[in-house]
């Protein structure tokens, strides 16, 4: 991951809420079941450690969650962890909907329609025909 990419990921990181909190019993099989989950559906997570009863510090927590997740910490900054993996549910969606847009927008007087730039032209073939 490039420094640009994380920048832009902690800048999204920003406005989340944390969605977990890990404290005195650490990093167990269930909690790493449900990062792995919230990674599949947002990408983008937020991890809270509590400082004075979790036994590892937060980055020790954050290089094992990562190693077992397969993800990529964007930065640890206090208590605070924040995970990133690329989902392939979510990429597929998002190719799907670029696809739906581009296709729905293909025809010139689709694009005229919603104000594209063969509108100016549309509307000039009708003027000539005498519509």
């Amino acid at each position: 991951m490039t420094s640009k990419e994380r920048a832009k990921l902690r800048a999204a990181a920003n406005s989340l809420e944390p969605i977990f909190q890990i404290g005195k019993d650490g990093v167990s099989a269930n909690l790493l079941s449900q990062l792995s989950d919230a990674l599949e559906a947002r990408e983008l997570i937020k991890v809270k450690v509590h400082l004075e009863t979790a036994p590892q510090t937060p980055r020790q927590f954050a290089n094992e969650a990562a190693l077992a997740l397969n993800a990529d910490i964007v930065q640890v900054i206090g208590g605070v962890i924040v995970l990133y993996r690329k989902s392939e549910k979510l990429e597929k969606e998002r190719t799907a909907k670029k696809k739906l847009a581009y296709n729905s927008a293909k025809t010139p007087a689709k694009r005229a329609a919603k104000g594209g730039k063969d509108r100016a032209k549309h509307e000039n073939s009708n003027f000539r025909r005498g519509v």
